[in-house]
C-alpha cells in the first residue's frame, strides 16, 4: 500500500501528472456478493464503448471523502492502532438514506499520519472491519494539498475572499495546485482498486476533490458519479480569478449529478460555465440540466440535514443530564444566548459580540439578564487570519466583560476547548436563542441541531423538569449569508455587518411571546424532522440513478488531454464520416444533390473573416461543373453578401436567409418564397428589438430582406442570455397573428416569414430532381446549427416518398459532436473542407480512371 502510494506521487511528480496508469490490483476486491469477488479488469473496458450488461452484483456506493468518518488511537502499551467509527460524521449518518442491502465502501484519509512499514496491515484491517479504503497521502503532500491549495487557496476563494495582498490569503501558487492534482490522483487510483464499474455508484464529497470526476470519467467513461459541495460556490467575478477555474469547472462537468445546498450557489456554478466554457442551461421536467457534449450533466438543489436518531440519543444520556442541571444552575434567572463556531475569520464571531455590546448598551435593563455563550470549535487551520481572528475575539469579550460585567455576572463567555457532544446539546436545550453570524458560511447545521435539541425526548424533558405536552419554543437569529437560511423561514434573518440590526434581531428573539416563539418552532422542527440526512441522501442517490439511466443507450468518446479530458455522449447509430466511405458511394452514383450551410461549415463560426478561401471556391467550383451534381449552398445570410462571395461558382445554386430567395445558378434571377410575400409584420418587430438593443449593451440588429435578427453574442453572457428569453417571448406575443414565425438560435433571436426554413429548400430541390426525370441516388447535407436540423429531416422524409424509383444513398451530417437528427458527424470546418476536397479529387479523377480499367480488360482478354 505505501509503496504503491508513494509510487504514485513520485510519478505525478516526476511531470508526468495527468497520465493515468492501469491502477495495480493492490487491496483485495470487495464482494459484492458473498463468495464472488468482481474482477474490475474483466469486466470494464476503457474505450467507453464496451455495452456489457450489469452483472447483477449487490447495490454498492462508494463514498468518497478528504477524510474517512473513523477515530484512530494508538494503543500505549501494543503500540497497535484502534479504529472506531465517528457517530457524528455526515458520511456516516448519510448511510441511513441508503436500503439495508446496500454495500457502502468509502475511500478517503486518516487524520493521522500512519508509518509507512504499518500502512499495509492497516489498509487490510479498515478494509475487512470497516469497509473503508485509507489513501495514505505522504505527508508533504497532504500538507500541501489540504492545509496549501485547499485551505489557502480555495477555501477562502470560495468564501469570497481574494488575495489583494498578503494579510488577505496566498497568493495562487502552481506547486500547491499540482499537490491538488496529484492527491486527488492518488484518490482515484483507490477507487479504481475497488470499483465495480457496471453496478457501483460513486458519491464524492467537497472541494478537495474536485478534478477527481476526470481521472475517474477518463478510466471508465460510463461511471455512475454524482458530486456534492458542501461549501459555497462563488459568484462568477469571484470564481474567474482562479487561474485553473476552467481545470475545476470540467472536473466537476465530468460527473452525472452536481449537488448544491442553495440555489444561489448552483446559480453561480451555472453562470460560470456560460460565461468560461459557453455552456447553456435548461429545466428539464423540474430538473436543471446543462448539455455537455451530448452528455446532461444534472444540477441538485438540497440542503443537508441532520442526524435525528443521533441527537435524540445524545440528549437522553445521563452525562447530559446531568450538564443540564449544572447549566441551569449556573445561569439561574438569566436568559441564555448561544453561538457555536468554528475558529476562523468567516464565521462573524467578532460581529456577534459586538452586536451583543450594541444590545446592552441600547438596552441597558437587559444587563444582568442575559448571557451570550459562545463555543469556539477547534480551527481547522492554523494561519495568520485565524491567529488574528481568535486575538480579535478574546479581545472584545474582554472589553464588554469590564465595561458591562460586574463579579457575579460575565455577559459574554467564551468556551474554547474541545466540547463534547452531550455538554452541547445540553447548551442547545437550555438556550432561549441561538445566533449564527457567519458572514459567509456553506450550510451550518448548528440551527437545526438547536431546533431538534429545544424539541427535546422524555429524557431531557425529566431532567429540565418539564410536562411532556408542555409547549416547545425556540428563537433563531441566522445570517443570510449561510446555506441554510432560505429553510429556516421562521428565523430573523440579519445582515451580520449590520451590528444595529443584529443587536435588534436579538432583542425581539429575546421579547417576542411565547405563542409567537412556539408557532415559529413547530414550523421548523416540522422541516428539519422531515427533512433530515437520510432524506438528503436517499434524494440525491434517487437522482443520481436518473441521471445515469441513458449511460448504456449512448455511444462514447474521450476526448482532451489531461484535466480537459471529457466523454462525447452520442447516439449509438451516430458516427463519424468516413472520407473514403462516402467518396465510393460518390463514384458510384449519377445523380446526385449535395447540400452545404455556410457560417460554422464552409468557413469557421468564430472566424472574424467571413469570406470563403480560395481553396473553398475552388472545390465547390468543381463540384458544381461536374453534370451528375446539384450543388446548393443553403444560408440565413442575405443574398447579397451569398451572390458577391460565390461569384466564381457560376453553377452553384443557393437559398439565402433560410429559403426565402432561391437562385439555381449565377444566370437564373432569384425566386422570392410565394408565403413571405407579406412583411408588414417587420414594421411591429423592428421597435421591439430596437428597444432590447438599447437596452442590451453590445446587442445589434440585422436587417434582412426577409426577416430581422437580434444578435446578443458580445453582450453579458447571462443578461444577453435574459434578455433574449424576453425578446423571444415578447416578439411571440405581439405576432401571435401574424405570417411570421420567431427563433432563438445561437447568440441570436430571428423573426422570418411563416413556411421559410432550410428544409423546405431542400424539399424544392428534390422535387424538381424527381419531376426532371433524375431522381437522386446520393444525397449529401453537411450543416452545424439548429436552423441545419430542418435540413436534415426534410432528407430523410423526402428519400422514404414511394414515387424514386430507389432510395438514394444518404448522408446527413452535422459538424461537431452533438447531439443531431444526423446519423454522420465531422469535427469541425477542416474537416468539411478535407470531405468537400475527397469529392472533388473523386470527380476530376473519374474521367481518367475509366479508360485505364477499360485497356486493362482488354488486354486480359
Amino acid at each position: 500500500m505505501a509503496s504503491r502510494s508513494c509510487a504514485n506521487f513520485l510519478h505525478l511528480a516526476s511531470g508526468n501528472l495527468l497520465d493515468i496508469p492501469q491502477t495495480p490490483r493492490g487491496l483485495p476486491r470487495v464482494m459484492t456478493v458473498p463468495g464472488i469477488i468482481s474482477d474490475m479488469d474483466s469486466c470494464s473496458s476503457n474505450d467507453g464503448d464496451s455495452d456489457v450488461a450489469s452483472s447483477g452484483c449487490r447495490e454498492r456506493k462508494i463514498i468518497v471523502a478528504n477524510m474517512l468518518p473513523l477515530h484512530a488511537k494508538r494503543d500505549g502499551e501494543t503500540s497497535k492502532w484502534h479504529f472506531s467509527w465517528d457517530e457524528d460524521s455526515l458520511l456516516l449518518h448519510l448511510k441511513d438514506g441508503f436500503s439495508p442491502e446496500t454495500e457502502v465502501v468509502f475511500v478517503g484519509s486518516l487524520k493521522v499520519d500512519i508509518d509507512v512499514n504499518e500502512q499495509e496491515e492497516v489498509a487490510q484491517k479498515l478494509l475487512e472491519d470497516f469497509n473503508c479504503v485509507p489513501t495514505f497521502l505522504p505527508h508533504d503532500l497532504q500538507k500541501k494539498f489540504y492545509l496549501g491549495f485547499c485551505k489557502q487557496h480555495l477555501w477562502p476563494l470560495f468564501h469570497y475572499m481574494l488575495p489583494m495582498c498578503p494579510d488577505h490569503g496566498d497568493r495562487f501558487d502552481r506547486i500547491l495546485w499540482q499537490a491538488y492534482v496529484s492527491a486527488n490522483k492518488i484518490f482515484a487510483d483507490k477507487v479504481m482498486e475497488v470499483i465495480n464499474p457496471d453496478d457501483d455508484y460513486v458519491w464524492i464529497h467537497d472541494y478537495h476533490l474536485m478534478v477527481l470526476p476526470t481521472f475517474l470519467r477518463k478510466h471508465l467513461n460510463r461511471i455512475k458519479l454524482g458530486f456534492f459541495l458542501h461549501s459555497p460556490f462563488p459568484s462568477s467575478e469571484i470564481y474567474r480569478t482562479l487561474p485553473v477555474r476552467d481545470e475545476i469547472l470540467r472536473g466537476l462537468l465530468n460527473c452525472d449529478l452536481i449537488g448544491f445546498h442553495t440555489f444561489d450557489y448552483a446559480r453561480h456554478f451555472l453562470s460560470c460555465c456560460s460565461r468560461m466554457l459557453g455552456l447553456d442551461y435548461e429545466s428539464k421536467r423540474g430538473h436543471i440540466g446543462l448539455d455537455y457534449f451530448g452528455r446532461t450533466v444534472f444540477i441538485k438543489i438540497l440542503p443537508v440535514g441532520v442526524h435525528m436518531g443521533r441527537l435524540e440519543s445524545v440528549l437522553n444520556l445521563s452525562s447530559t443530564a446531568a450538564r443540564v442541571k449544572e447549566i441551569q444552575k449556573q445561569f439561574e434567572g438569566k436568559k441564555l444566548i448561544l453561538g457555536i463556531d468554528d475558529m476562523d475569520i468567516f464565521k462573524g464571531i467578532s460581529l456577534k459580540l459586538l452586536a451583543v455590546e450594541q444590545l446592552l448598551q441600547q438596552h441597558p435593563d437587559l444587563q444582568g439578564k442575559i448571557v451570550l455563550v459562545q463555543i469556539v470549535n477547534p480551527a481547522r487551520g492554523f494561519g495568520k487570519d485565524v491567529q488574528e481572528a481568535k486575538k480579535e475575539t478574546y479581545m472584545t469579550a474582554k472589553k464588554i466583560n469590564e465595561v458591562y460585567g460586574s463579579p457575579n455576572y460575565q455577559p459574554v463567555i467564551l468556551i474554547d476547548r474541545p466540547v463534547p457532544p452531550y455538554e452541547k446539546s445540553a447548551y442547545y436545550a437550555l438556550a432561549e436563542c441561538c445566533i449564527v453570524n457567519a458572514v459567509r458560511d456553506g450550510m451550518n447545521l448548528v440551527p437545526y441541531k438547536y431546533i431538534v435539541c429545544r424539541q427535546g425526548t422524555p429524557g431531557m424533558d425529566e431532567a429540565l423538569g418539564v410536562k411532556p405536552e408542555y409547549p416547545r419554543t425556540s428563537m433563531l437569529v441566522v445570517s443570510e449569508f449561510i446555506g441554510c437560511s432560505p429553510s429556516l423561514s421562521g428565523a430573523i434573518r440579519v445582515n451580520p455587518w449590520d451590528i444595529d440590526a443584529v443587536a435588534e434581531a436579538l432583542n425581539t428573539a429575546i421579547t417576542m411571546p411565547e405563542s409567537e416563539k412556539q408557532l415559529r418552532h413547530e414550523k421548523h422542527y416540522r422541516y428539519v424532522s422531515t427533512h433530515d440526512v437520510a432524506y438528503w441522501a436517499r434524494s440525491f442517490v434517487m437522482d443520481l440513478d436518473r441521471a445515469c439511466q441513458d449511460h448504456y443507450s449512448k455511444r462514447c468518446w474521450g476526448i482532451g488531454l489531461g484535466l480537459s479530458f471529457r466523454v462525447v455522449s452520442l447516439s449509438p447509430s451516430f458516427r463519424r464520416l468516413a472520407i473514403d466511405h462516402i467518396c465510393s458511394a460518390y463514384r458510384r452514383t449519377n445523380r446526385r444533390a449535395i447540400f452545404l450551410d455556410y457560417d460554422g461549415t464552409l468557413v469557421p463560426e468564430a472566424s472574424i473573416i467571413k469570406t470563403p478561401s480560395p481553396e473553398v471556391i475552388s472545390i465547390i467550383k468543381t463540384l458544381c461543373d461536374d453534370p451528375k451534381n446539384t450543388v446548393f449552398v443553403v444560408s440565413g445570410r442575405g443574398r447579397a453578401s451569398l451572390s458577391d462571395w460565390l461569384a466564381p461558382c457560376e453553377k452553384l445554386g443557393i437559398a439565402a436567409e433560410h429559403g426565402y430567395f432561391i437562385r439555381w445558378s449565377k444566370d437564373s434571377e432569384w425566386e422570392t418564397s410565394p408565403v413571405g410575400a407579406d412583411l408588414e409584420w417587420k414594421k411591429i418587430v423592428e421597435p421591439v428589438m430596437s428597444l432590447y438593443r438599447e437596452a442590451t449593451d453590445g446587442s445589434s440588429i440585422e436587417t434582412k430582406e426577409g426577416g430581422l435578427v437580434w444578435h446578443h453574442l458580445d453582450a453579458d453572457p447571462d443578461f444577453g442570455s435574459c434578455q433574449a428569453k424576453e425578446l423571444l417571448d415578447h416578439l411571440e406575443s405581439v405576432l401571435a397573428n401574424e405570417p411570421a414565425v420567431v427563433h432563438r438560435g445561437q447568440h441570436i433571436v430571428e423573426v422570418k416569414p411563416q413556411g421559410v426554413s432550410k428544409g423546405l429548400v431542400a424539399e424544392k430541390v428534390l422535387s424538381r430532381m424527381v419531376n426532371g426525370g433524375k431522381p437522386p441516388d446520393f444525397v449529401m447535407c453537411v450543416g452545424d446549427d439548429k436552423s441545419d436540423e430542418d435540413m436534415f429531416q426534410s432528407i430523410l422524409t423526402s428519400v422514404s416518398n414511394p414515387s424514386l424509383p430507389v432510395a438514394p444513398e444518404i448522408f446527413a451530417c452535422t459538424v461537431g459532436r452533438k447531439p443531431s437528427k444526423a446519423r454522420y458527424y465531422l469535427d469541425d470546418t477542416a474537416d468539411v473542407l478535407k470531405l468537400l476536397k475527397g469529392l472533388a479529387t473523386a470527380t476530376i479523377s473519374k474521367p481518367r480512371c475509366l479508360p485505364e480499367i477499360k485497356v486493362s480488360f482488354e488486354s486480359n482478354a
